[in-house]
């Protein structure tokens, strides 16, 4: 396991996936992220990339070719190589190679950077396209967060707080794909409290939501976490059945819409890269 610490926060990462798999406060002794319990969902925090959510039939075309995804890509399958930056920076780096030109056929070099400070730890993802035809891609963020975060408070308990929007509209899904028909989410005062029920249909996909900070809180006690998240243009939030966590999803990208026709360069919220271009979306964590 690879550690990130100062005298607030301790930070663990796993080089599969270059994903985040604890946040713990040295001054609260809490620790934040989900346990990834395999009878829940055993993931902690999976990067999504090339593509976000499902394709129709795991299918999709690029001049004229067909090509094979499963849900959320395959970056989060893959071992990244690791940079010590500093002792409060990390770099995971994954590049294209004869395995990802099988099932996706563009040339990438894929970064994560994680760097803390105070109580915070942000995550930069950093695209290069190194070819010279433009890099089509989808990219986002799937940390799962412990809810409740003590012992003393229940899943009932806590509660999302936006920071600007006072109602929501959320895209239904339909086998795996965003559906035309939407459904809204009436706010108490900018506040959503958890229950289970509201994921038993899968994840409440945004495609314009206007806070760009979320906050965990609780009933119960003072202890939480704020989200922060800037240009990306659609969120979701997730949990698995009955499972003690939420999941609070920055994208650029979108699972495949019902209506899809399958080509990756029409697909709804594709970024094209032009050659020798660097693209970069940062989230970030703050835990009290």
């Amino acid at each position: 396991m690879i550690l990130l610490e100062n005298e607030n926060i301790r930070v663990t990462f796993a080089a599969k996936g270059a994903e985040l798999r604890s946040i713990t406060g040295k001054t609260t002794g809490l620790e934040y992220l989900w346990k990834g319990d395999p009878e829940y969902w055993g993931k902690f925090s999976p990067i999504l990339f090339p593509v976000i959510g499902a394709l129709k039939d795991e299918t999709y075309f690029v001049e004229g070719k067909e090509y094979h995804l499963p849900r959320h890509g395959f970056a989060r399958d893959h071992e990244f190589e690791v940079e010590q930056i500093s002792a409060s920076e990390i770099l995971f780096t994954l590049s294209s190679s004869p395995d990802t030109f099988a099932v996706y056929p563009f040339d990438f070099v894929l970064g994560l950077r994680y760097v803390i400070s105070g109580s915070s730890v942000s995550c930069t993802y950093e695209v290069y396209n190194p070819a010279d035809k433009d890099l089509l891609f989808s990219i986002g963020g799937h940390p799962a967060f412990a809810a409740p975060i003590t012992g003393d408070a229940s899943y009932e308990d806590c509660y999302l707080e936006f920071a600007v929007d006072e109602s929501l509209t959320y895209h239904k899904i339909e086998n795996n794909l965003i559906s035309d028909q939407t459904d809204a989410l009436h706010l108490d005062k900018g506040k959503m409290f958890l229950k289970h029920s509201l994921f038993y249909d899968d994840a409440l996909v945004f495609k314009h939501m206007e806070s760009r900070m979320i906050t965990l809180r609780n009933t119960v006690n003072e202890y939480g976490l704020h989200f922060r998240f800037n240009d990306f243009p659609f969120f979701g939030i997730w949990a698995a059945k009955d499972a003690d966590f939420i999941c609070l999803e920055p994208w650029c990208g979108i699972a495949d819409g019902v209506a899809t026709n399958q080509q990756l360069s029409d697909k709804e919220g594709i970024i094209a890269l032009p050659p020798a271009e660097h693209w970069k979306r940062v989230w970030e964590v703050e835990v009290f």
